[in-house]
């Protein structure tokens, strides 16, 4: 490994002494793991779809605009601070695939935007926080007027519960990146 990588690597570290291979312990961590789980498909999915909301939220903590918008590796984009604005881009994106009519703007024109756009500027980092907790809220409110998870919605016919897992799936994935990020950042390991 040359000299600059080696200079530039952090320690690793981590908040957690009950178990080291965790972000928090189980006291300080607000993700609900202990006790029986929810009862229903419907609290199930938002229960886990939450808990991964929280977890990026957490990896983002503690961090400086500096930091949030630190790119990972070259010639890769990813930054903490994109894939809030990325998140909060894909929201408004499948609120747009779920209604009967005229699309929102899209946020964040242009490809790659959100990762492009994610810059060392604290009211950046504002507005895309206050981007993703909007977005979430109203993609959130529009699923939640549909009692039934099979039902169908918007031009492409997507079902409630199809939109939930996929939004799911799109959350963990990116938890997955956040957990590389941060440790580049400052060294901060966890699950």
């Amino acid at each position: 490994m040359s000299e600059r990588i080696e200079h530039e690597r952090t320690e690793r570290w981590t908040v957690a002494t009950v178990y080291p291979d965790m972000w928090v312990d189980p006291a300080d961590d607000p993700r609900n793991s202990e006790g029986p789980g929810p009862d229903g498909e419907l609290a199930t999915l938002v229960g886990y779809l939450n808990d991964y909301r929280l977890t990026l939220r957490m990896k983002c903590e503690g961090l400086d605009a500096a930091q949030l918008a630190r790119r990972s590796v070259p010639p890769s984009t990813m930054s903490l601070l994109g894939l809030v604005r990325h998140l909060a881009r894909v929201e408004r994106d499948w609120r747009n695939w779920i209604t009967d009519g005229e699309p929102l703007p899209k946020l964040y024109e242009g490809r790659d935007a959100d990762f492009d756009g994610a810059v060392a500027d604290p009211a950046v980092v504002e507005a895309a926080f206050r981007d993703l907790e909007r977005e979430q809220a109203a993609l959130d409110e529009e699923l939640a007027a549909h009692a039934d998870l099979g039902a169908r919605v918007g031009r492409e016919r997507l079902s409630i519960r199809e939109m939930i897992v996929h939004r799911i799936e799109e959350y963990a994935r990116h938890c997955g990146h956040a957990d590389l990020l941060r440790e580049c950042v400052d060294g901060r390991v966890g699950q």
